[in-house]
């Protein structure tokens, strides 16, 4: 990961500062405020801002919920309710803003979350920097013969080497024609006093999508589980993946009530259908259970086999 100067100077400047205030506060994230956790090889994520903690949710669920929420004795046991039974409104009262540097395929995927507010890095007005997201070898993997959006086997030798070789290549060459054609490095220098740069919107072009950009990404509680739920899975792409596991610890740092109950019932837990439920009551009653008659499709046989560890069931 490599901070530029000015960078580096903004988070000490941050952290050295210090404020006084009537509003809530997560005690563990502003340990932790500022502070650029290390992504991939170049990327990162920094907390940079934050709105209410685990009391705002209970605080907004009572206002709404009234003389309901007196059957739940603690503000543990309201989460974990309002969890359970998918109340979302008490969730969108707290907020949370990241600053993000990440390869540019990674932003693309990522934006696919709309709710949330985006200010990214414009290289209409700026530069981007010299640095592209090369894959470790152990993440370099074949296109998967079962599943279009997957990885396959591991690639190896000189295989692994060919292809990181031609990323490597692919990328610092589009970069040194992007540098041409603005007639400026990166760093500010002119390479032909007397020649003229191509407008920086138009020299973007040829950028290849492992270069890095960076944005703010400001969204509420309740967005950045859905965002987590999805991304932080097995099966989401490693890359992206590597950053909701890093974004999964600070909302442990900042909610963990919430993280407790979101990890239970929504990472850790599973959808039951209908048919699905009237399979389990069989198993449990010790009666044969079977694809012919469940009415299930093939995948959602082994879906539910697979949520319920029965491994030896699956067709």
């Amino acid at each position: 990961m490599k901070l530029t100067k000015e960078q580096l100077e903004e988070i000490k400047d941050q952290q050295s500062q210090k404020y006084n205030t009537k509003r809530v506060t997560a005690p563990e994230l502003e340990n932790i405020l500022y502070e650029a956790i290390p992504i991939l090889d170049h990327g990162f994520i920094r907390v940079v801002d934050y709105m209410g903690n685990d009391t705002s949710i209970v605080q907004a669920a009572r206002v709404s919920y009234g003389k309901g929420t007196k059957k739940v004795n603690t503000d543990s046991g309201l989460i974990k309710y309002l969890m359970r039974h998918w109340h979302s409104t008490p969730f969108e009262m707290c907020e949370i803003k990241y600053h993000v540097k990440l390869p540019i395929f990674i932003a693309r995927q990522w934006i696919r979350h709309r709710t949330a507010n985006v200010n990214e890095y414009s290289a209409r007005y700026s530069i981007l920097d010299k640095e592209f997201y090369l894959p470790k070898p152990e993440n370099l993997a074949a296109q998967s013969q079962i599943n279009r959006q997957g990885r396959g086997d591991i690639l190896e030798g000189d295989q692994a080497k060919k292809v990181l070789d031609l990323l490597k290549t692919d990328a610092e060459r589009t970069y040194n024609n992007y540098e041409e054609m603005l007639n400026e490095r990166y760093d500010g220098t002119i390479i032909n006093k007397d020649g003229v740069g191509l407008a920086r919107e138009l020299a973007r072009m040829n950028l290849t999508l492992n270069t890095y950009t960076q944005w703010y990404w400001k969204t509420d509680l309740l967005n950045l589980m859905n965002f987590l739920r999805l991304r932080a899975d097995s099966h989401a792409q490693y890359e992206i993946r590597a950053y909701a596991e890093a974004m999964l610890d600070t909302l442990k740092k900042w909610v963990p009530i919430t993280y407790e109950a979101f990890m239970d019932y929504r990472v850790g837990g599973t959808e039951i259908s209908a048919k699905g439920k009237l399979i389990i009551k069989k198993l449990i009653k010790g009666e044969k259970v079977s694809i012919d008659d469940s009415g299930l499709s093939k995948r959602e046989w082994n879906e539910l086999m697979i949520s319920l560890d029965l491994k030896d069931k699956l067709i």
